[in-house]
């Protein structure tokens, strides 16, 4: 269902892992090369696994509930991931010759947990209007 706001900001969130983060470099590297997720195994399997979580709940749009805990625990893998993300920004400074300057596809897990936290306010509130409709029949 289209029309349903939490979809479209779990649209907003399919695109941001599982398209923008190939064109939106993690970090610089001292060579002037730039880091990818795809370079890192362990950063691939957590994309890869928050884009299917968002997948997963956009296709169960039918059953809000399920929606609701695949939402947060969407949520809390993305916290994981940028975790992880500063955690490396942290431990590798940007004294040393392996990382010379961040990325802004370091701090996109932020956006999507934003998004994803919109996105099960949005499905809260049509789970309540249901429950709600159902207490007048």
């Amino acid at each position: 269902m289209i029309q349903r706001i939490q979809t479209i900001y779990l649209l907003l969130a399919f695109v941001v892992t599982g398209i923008l983060l190939f064109f939106v470099p993690l970090w610089t590297v001292a060579e002037g090369k730039e880091y990818y997720f795809m370079q890192s195994q362990l950063y691939t399997i957590l994309l890869g696994l928050s884009t299917t979580l968002t997948v997963l709940s956009i296709v169960s749009y039918k059953k809000r509930q399920n929606q609701f805990v695949i939402g947060r625990l969407n949520i809390i893998l993305n916290l994981i991931l940028l975790g992880l993300f500063v955690y490396r920004s942290l431990n590798v400074s940007g004294e040393t010759p392996v990382v010379s300057e961040k990325g802004i596809g370091m701090f996109l897990p932020a956006v999507v947990v934003v998004l994803l936290v919109l996105a099960n306010k949005a499905i809260k509130k049509d789970e309540d209007l249901v429950k709600s409709v159902d207490r007048l029949r």
